[in-house]
């Protein structure tokens, strides 16, 4: 139990550069007040006590705004930062060294009992707000962007972004668990693919007319160029996708 409470304070440190003494992490850091009061209710549960892990979990979240479930099963060196709103059930397995941000859920779906919540691999990161739903596995060194609502399987080191999540793969790349700015803007980059292509056929098909045109009239036909993309310069369509 000390060596799971030393890592939790190590990784504070690590990631967190307001982090500025020990004793400001045990006082005012509400993610690490509500790992180490889940993992005496965790003790409890496995104990098979009636009512007083669930209870010690209601006062926990009642201090520390975290609701965990005292089932859950969570690793070491895991960071839950600021924490207000985050909710993790009661079957849900999370692997050492993760990260998650305010207001992430760990969810299950159904009545059916037996396992229904997400299991995390480590080094796994959840953007503030996204939402993890299901009996799914979410593979080692993954991101999940803020927002993000996860229902599927996901392989390890993936990037998930979108609702529902999307995979965007990052193999071989080592990414700083905190640089949420780089995260890619997959529905950004489907309407800029799709708008040139809508543009590359406009121009085929108005240089079929000139060249059908060229021909009705006796002359030589002229060569299909293409043109600049003319509906990305829609002013409405720069800034949503913006101008990258």
């Amino acid at each position: 139990m000390f060596k799971t409470f030393k890592s939790d304070l190590a990784i504070i440190r690590e990631r967190d550069p307001a982090a500025r003494g020990l004793l400001e992490i045990l006082l005012c850091y509400p993610g690490f007040q509500a790992l180490s009061l889940h993992r005496i209710s965790h003790k409890l549960w496995q104990y098979h006590l009636p009512l007083l892990p669930r209870l010690l979990s209601q006062i926990n979240r009642a201090l520390t705004g975290i609701e965990i479930h005292p089932g859950a099963r969570i690793g070491q060196g895991v960071f839950i930062d600021h924490g207000m709103g985050v909710v993790i059930g009661e079957t849900t397995e999370i692997g050492n060294r993760c990260l998650l941000y305010q207001g992430v859920t760990l969810g299950g779906t159904g009545k059916e009992s037996g396992k229904r919540h997400p299991t995390l691999a480590e080094n796994v990161v959840i953007g503030a707000g996204a939402k993890v739903l299901g009996a799914i596995n979410v593979g080692a060194n993954t991101r999940i962007g803020a927002g993000s609502v996860v229902v599927r399987d996901v392989e390890a080191n993936s990037t998930v972004v979108g609702i529902p999540g999307r995979v965007v793969h990052q193999s071989g790349v080592k990414i700083n668990p905190l640089a949420h700015s780089a995260l890619p803007d997959a529905e950004a980059n489907v309407i800029r693919n799709l708008m040139e292509r809508i543009d590359q056929l406009e121009n085929q098909v108005n240089a079929l007319q000139i060249c059908l045109e060229d021909v009705t009239d006796g002359r030589s036909p002229q060569d299909i160029q293409s043109g600049e993309s003319q509906n990305l310069k829609d002013r409405e369509i720069i800034e949503f996708i913006g101008d990258n």
